[in-house]
Order: C-alpha cells, then structure tokens, then sequence
C-alpha cells in the first residue's frame, strides 16, 4: 500500500533515521544538501545530541527518538516502535532510509505497518555479531522479521550482504552494495605543506580516530604503542572521538585514564573538524575487530593522502590493499600492529608519499560522495 498522495503544495519528503543526529551529520551531510537543493524537505530523527542544531541550520527538520543500544527491554523497545510510528504519520515522508540496528529494525517495522516504502541500510554488523551468543540469534530474528517487506536493504560491503543471504535474513533481490558512505574528496585532501616525518627530532605521528571501544582496538593501538616505546623509537600517538557510555562495549574512564597517565598517547577529544588534524599526521591507524561496514575514518585518511595501517578484516580491507596505500595487519594482535608500525616508520618519505597518492586515488574512484549521492537518487526515483 502506497502512502497517502502529497498535497501538490507539500515537498516530497525524505526522512534520515539514525540513533544519532552526529552520525546523520558526519556520514550523510552531503547526500541531505543534494536532495534540499532538489527541493526536497528533509526529516532527521534520531536522538538528540549538540549535532541537531547543525542539522536544522543545514535546513532539515529535526525530530527526537532515544534510541539506547544497552537497552534490552521489550517494553522500552515496543515504546520506540510506537513513537517512531506516531512521527511517521505526522511527517508523511514519501520514503525513509534507516540506519543501523534498532532503526533498521523498529522503523522499519513502523514503516511497513503505514505502508510507508523504506530502505535500510546496514552501516556494519557491529557488536552484536561479534559472538554467535543469544543477543546475535535475537538480533538475527529480528531483521529477518522487520526486512521481509522493506523496499530495499542496503550494504556497505559485499561480504556483510553475504552473510544476511546465508542465513536468510534478506532475499538477494532486495540486496544493494553501497561500497561506502562516501568521501567528498573536493574537501578532504592533503595540506599544501605536508609535515616532513624524516625532519631531524621531529616525532613520527600516528594518529587514530574513532569510537572509544574496546572493539575499534583503541586497546591494541595503546599496547602496540608501548612495545615500541620500549624499543626507544620517536614517535607520538594521538587518540580523537568520543565515548559511548551506554554502549556495552565502551572503555571505562579508568582504563583511559591510566594509558594517559602512562604517557601511552594523548588524547585529544572530540573534533567537529578532523580535516586539519589528518593534515598533520605521518600515518592513520585503524586496527578495529569491530564488524565494521566501511569505516569513515579509513576513507577520510586515504583522501587527505594519509598511508594507513589498518586489519586484515571484513570493511577495512575494501579500502586499504596492503603495501599499496597503507599496511594490514592481523586483528586484536597488538604485537603485529606494532609490527607494522614500525615497518611504517622505517619506509621513506618518498615511499610513504607514494602510498599517500595511492590512497587518495582509491578514495576517489571507489568512495567518492557522487558514487553514493548517485545511489540515493536512484532509490528515491525508483521507490517514491
């Protein structure tokens, strides 16, 4: 069933459903600008975080939903149902992509039920898939049920969509390989003077950016760090993003707080811009085991023309081909990351600009905004 035909006035809109609106913001800004420039009124609802007022001055209306990954209780779970429900038939949006899991799962269950077309994209197994425990065959049923009548399911690489047809979750005919969220590489590009890491005294820097779990290999990165502190090479390791409290695979404050303590790396918060930070770094680390879908982090990198040293795994290795723009190494081995690290810092200039521009070739054929943006326009001519 069709949704109820748009008073020829109203814009067709277009709603972004995420469990945050700093998600909403970093991943899909672009996607959102091309389709407000179309004249198309745009919907986020995700919760609410400092990103929300970005988003309503990028011009899209704004709506909140609490969505908590640590929650396991049906009743808060059906009360999220209902309320993604009541904002779909106020809103009336002619097509509504989901993100992640309990989006892809509540919403696109409230979709169906007003009979609403949708698409759900799957950013990333993440960590309910990390063990085939009770929370993963739950969670399996639960997409099985909510994507049976979803338009369309999206996903980031090809072996996550592997997976879904394996076991049944999705038919193939509804499957769509993203290959990414994409990289805008007109904005993310190298500095016009890029630090000389062969500079007498001046530190090799590595710099990681990402979620503060343990799953990103924040933990593999600090102890990686000082096996090479002990061999008495000069470098620094840098830390940026920000925590999750409620994500049951966060760091705590006190394992934190002792790696700074300990001199291990600095951490330097959470940037809005992360463009000037890449600028100044000698090589991007990654070593995540997290079931990640195309890491945003590996793509910002590779586009600043940054070598990158990341795991040998499913999301990471669409980006990075190893000795070509960066190195792989094995997952959850800190000495192997070490490893590489050093081989890292032993390369020349000469050899780590060659991997830079490797990377930033890669970034633009494979991962550019347009690929993505072409993508979605697709969706909504097709489906609206």
């Amino acid at each position: 069933m069709k949704p109820t035909a748009v008073h020829p006035l109203k814009k067709p809109a277009v709603a972004f459903v995420s469990n945050s609106c700093w998600s909403i913001y970093n991943f899909r800004l672009e996607v959102i600008r091309h389709f407000i420039a179309s004249g198309y009124e745009i919907h986020i609802i995700a919760g609410p975080d400092d990103f929300a007022v970005k988003l309503m001055d990028a011009g899209c209306k704004v709506h909140s939903a609490e969505f908590n990954n640590r929650d396991k209780n049906p009743f808060a779970n059906i009360r999220l149902y209902w309320r993604l429900r009541r904002l779909y038939a106020s809103i009336e949006p002619n097509l509504i992509f989901h993100y992640v899991i309990k989006p892809n799962i509540y919403g696109s269950l409230a979709a169906v039920s007003l009979g609403i077309p949708s698409v759900a994209v799957v950013t990333g197994l993440g960590y309910a898939f990390s063990e085939e425990n009770w929370l993963f065959r739950l969670v399996c049923r639960l997409y099985r049920f909510a994507l049976k009548k979803v338009n369309e399911v999206w996903f980031l690489n090809a072996e996550d969509a592997a997976f879904f047809e394996e076991r049944k979750i999705v038919p193939q005919h509804k499957v769509h390989i993203l290959h990414s969220e994409g990289i805008d590489t007109d904005r993310f590009k190298p500095a016009d003077m890029i630090p000389d890491a062969d500079a007498a005294g001046k530190p090799f820097v590595f710099l990681m950016l990402t979620r503060m779990l343990w799953s990103k290999g924040v933990g593999v990165f600090a102890d990686a760090a000082s096996i090479l502190k002990e061999r008495g090479f000069n470098f620094e390791c840098r830390v940026m993003g920000f925590f999750e409290p409620h994500h049951p695979d966060t760091i705590s404050l006190d394992d934190f707080q002792r790696w700074k303590d300990n001199n291990t790396f600095t951490y330097e918060g959470f940037a809005q811009d992360v463009l000037p930070h890449l600028q100044e770094t000698d090589c991007f680390v990654l070593p995540s085991f997290y079931k990640e879908g195309v890491p945003r982090s590996l793509l910002e990198a590779c586009a600043v023309q940054v070598p990158v040293i990341t795991t040998d795994q499913t999301g990471c290795r669409e980006v990075v081909v190893h000795g070509v723009n960066g190195l792989l190494c094995e997952a959850n081995n800190a000495t192997d990351l070490a490893a590489k690290m050093e081989q890292m810092m032993r390369l020349d200039g000469d050899e780590r600009k060659k991997m830079g521009v490797a990377g930033r070739a890669i970034a633009a054929d494979k991962f550019d905004i347009h690929l993505v943006i072409a993508a979605y326009k697709k969706a909504v001519a097709s489906l609206t």
